[in-house]
């Protein structure tokens, strides 16, 4: 038997003012995000921004639905945003914040299995690595270099050929 590992690194700001500038605006649109959201089920609210690589701002918001399993994921409403409005333009970084009426948004959480997959296909497309930027409304903030990292051993177009 042979034994493997997976790991990644992430970085840890404390707050947004130790942020590039670049990452603190997009951050900060992905709050304002928020307010956006179509969340009276579960009232979690979460915004997410992406900067293309045109340099183009691209904005999503959760939309969800009385029957739960078709409302959709700020992130996949964001990607395909930016797939309907800049087809064929990468995406360079996506900031991604949240808030809610029952839980405190003060740390990061990260995106769901189906937006972790839904990333590592938009990277695989483009074959670039998609920045993330991950946060609450204060408190500490992850960067995350490359979307895919979130999901190892992701199923990919590689499986179908």
């Amino acid at each position: 038997m042979k034994k493997e590992r997976y790991d990644f690194s992430y970085e840890v700001y404390d707050s947004i003012d130790e942020l590039p500038e670049q990452e603190a605006s997009l951050l900060n649109e992905a709050i304002e995000a928020t307010e956006h959201a179509y969340a009276p089920y579960s009232h979690f609210k979460v915004g997410a921004v992406a900067k293309m690589k045109n340099g183009e701002v691209v904005t999503g918001s959760n939309q969800e639905n009385a029957s739960y399993p078709v409302g959709l994921c700020a992130e996949r409403v964001l990607l395909a945003a930016a797939s309907s409005l800049f087809p064929n333009v990468p995406i360079d970084i996506i900031a991604i914040s949240y808030k809610s009426d029952h839980v405190t948004s003060d740390h990061p959480v990260a995106p769901c299995g189906i937006c972790r997959q839904s990333f590592q296909e938009f990277e695989e497309r483009f074959k670039l690595p998609i920045k993330l930027v991950l946060a609450g409304m204060k408190g500490k903030i992850f960067v995350i270099e490359k979307a895919s990292q979130l999901l190892p051993l992701a199923f990919t177009s590689e499986e179908l050929k």
